[in-house]
């Protein structure tokens, strides 16, 4: 890999992830490279990318970001990276295959495990990462976070250690970057993290008034702690994803009274927003998500390891349910808790049946 400065990088998705980290990266890195089409590659081309932080939505920037249309514009990229959805990963690194071959690094930025899965089979040279910041896409170009980083990097092997080197030091330079030797089990501690998606998007956070806080806590807690035993019992290591919760605070938001936690919990709460399932929803109308990916290789990984999920499962039901219906709106937080202390009935008549 070439030294730092001469790194070229291409970004593939102007969303809320990959617009934000090609802003970041080009103010300090100039053969920074994002592919965007249609509306937010006319948008970017001509107005460059406007970052807001949340709790200052009146202090924008607006970074130049250069703008390619197909990958052969640069048809010596040494980076790319993908900044799709998981939906949409295959079709991505077959146009990156076909474009550039084998010779780039591939990064991956999506939630979920299934990219560590699918990547190896398109190129030779693969990292991963664990995109541990919140941001969001208000409109083609103009996207708001929470902070600058970290994005966590590691591969799953030792062989791309100084590819790993070289690459964090030209993104640091415009975010918090780290390094992990678990990359996977980093994965899989942000997919425990990542039941929130379709919580918030089922109750319509940011788009409904919650009628329930204690239950909305109870679910959103619950559904969390869940994954995490489930991922434990798989022997899945926790991993430092700080500034996200570690598994002692996610304990005690599911296990602890809430006059203990509320005040951590409101705080939380009030750093959630539009998640991007919930803008594939309600934004887009689409009923093309990642809850399978997500919420359902949890459900997959608790059948093998026999861990109890009754919170996920009724939330994965609702989903799928609800999800398919172009004019879904939010459920009310009390109905999704009936569905789910159905579910919890209905798993210890079964359990008492075969007993």
């Amino acid at each position: 890999m070439p030294t730092r400065q001469d790194l070229k990088l291409v970004i593939v998705g102007a969303g809320a992830i990959g617009g934000s980290l090609a802003a970041w990266t080009a103010r300090h890195h100039a053969q920074t490279y994002l592919l965007a089409r249609g509306a937010a590659a006319e948008t970017i081309a001509a107005r460059g990318i406007m970052l807001y932080p949340g709790d200052s939505p009146d202090q924008p920037e607006t970074i130049p970001v250069n703008v390619i249309r197909d990958l052969r514009e640069v048809p010596d990229a040494d980076v790319v990276l993908l900044a799709t959805k998981l939906y949409d990963l295959e079709s991505a690194a077959r146009q990156v295959q076909a474009a550039l071959g084998d010779r780039p690094l591939v990064v991956s930025l999506q939630n979920g495990i299934r990219a560590q899965q699918v990547l190896p089979e398109y190129f030779p040279r693969v990292v991963y990462s664990v995109v541990a910041y919140n941001a969001w896409l208000d409109s083609p170009g103009r996207i708001g976070y929470q902070r600058k980083g970290p994005v966590i990097l590691g591969s799953l092997d030792d062989s791309q250690l100084d590819d790993l080197q070289t690459l964090s030091a030209v993104l640091a330079q415009g975010l918090e970057v780290r390094l992990s030797a678990h990359i996977r089990d980093a994965t899989y501690c942000k997919l425990a993290l990542n039941m929130t998606n379709s919580v918030t998007t089922l109750v319509g956070l940011d788009l409904s008034k919650i009628s329930d806080l204690d239950l909305y806590q109870n679910i959103l807690a619950g559904a969390i702690y869940e994954a995490v035993q489930v991922i434990r019992a798989a022997g899945v290591q926790e991993q430092n994803l700080a500034p996200l919760p570690t598994w002692k605070t996610l304990w005690a938001a599911a296990k602890l009274p809430h006059f203990l936690t509320r005040r951590t919990y409101r705080r939380n709460l009030h750093h959630m927003n539009l998640s991007s399932m919930a803008q594939d929803v309600f934004t887009r109308k689409s009923t093309l998500t990642e809850l399978d990916d997500l919420n359902g290789e949890i459900l997959r990984m608790a059948d093998q390891y026999h861990v109890p999920v009754p919170i996920n499962r009724a939330i994965v039901r609702l989903c799928r349910q609800h999800f398919a219906d172009p004019n879904f709106q939010p459920l009310d937080v009390r109905a999704v808790w009936r569905e789910v202390q159905a579910e919890k009935s209905n798993r210890k008549e079964s359990k008492s049946a075969k007993t």
